[in-house]
C-alpha cells in the first residue's frame, strides 16, 4: 500500500447473506491515505427496520455513536457518497460482496494485504496473529492489522 494512497475499509452487519432474504443492518468503515485516519463511516439501520432480534441484540453497543437509516437502499446510498470512487477493502465473504455488489467500487480482499486466508474465523485469527484486544468495531481491528503488516 502506498503512503498516498487513499482508500476504504469496510465491516458490514446484515440480518442475512443477501439483500433478497433480509436487512443490511451496519456499515462501518474507514477512510484512509497510507496509514493515516482521513474519516470514518459508523451507520445504521433504524432498531424498528431490523427484523432479526440476534442481530439487534449484537449491535446493541455505542447506540449515539451511530448515524441511523430507514433503509438499506437508504444506508448504502449514504455510503456509495462517502467513499466516491475509492478502492474498498471488504472481507472475502458471500454477504459483503453480495450487499456490496450495487456499488462499482474496485473491491479489495482484506486477507491478501495481511497474507492470511480468509476463514470464517478469520477476525480470531487477527486478533491472534496481531496480539489485538477484542473489538465491537472489527474494521478497528483491520486498521490495526494493516499498521502492524506496514510496519513489518
Amino acid at each position: 500500500m502506498k503512503n498516498d494512497q487513499e482508500y476504504i475499509i469496510v465491516e458490514i452487519i446484515p440480518e442475512a447473506i443477501s439483500p433478497d432474504k433480509g436487512n443490511l443492518v451496519q456499515i462501518s468503515a474507514l477512510r484512509l491515505k497510507g496509514l493515516q485516519l482521513l474519516d470514518r463511516f459508523d451507520c445504521r439501520l433504524s432498531e424498528d427496520k431490523i427484523c432479526n432480534l440476534d442481530i439487534r441484540e449484537l449491535i446493541s453497543y455505542d447506540v449515539d455513536k451511530f448515524q441511523y437509516f430507514d433503509s438499506t437502499k437508504s444506508l448504502l446510498d449514504s455510503f456509495q457518497k462517502w467513499v466516491v470512487d475509492l478502492p474498498i477493502y471488504i472481507l472475502d465473504n458471500e454477504y459483503t460482496k453480495n450487499f456490496l455488489a450495487s456499488i462499482s467500487n474496485e473491491k479489495r480482499m482484506i486477507h491478501d494485504v495481511l497474507g492470511m486466508e480468509y476463514s470464517d474465523d478469520f477476525i480470531d485469527k487477527i486478533i491472534d496473529k496481531y496480539h489485538l484486544e477484542p473489538s465491537n468495531y472489527i474494521v478497528d481491528l483491520l486498521y490495526e492489522a494493516f499498521i502492524y503488516e506496514s510496519n513489518h
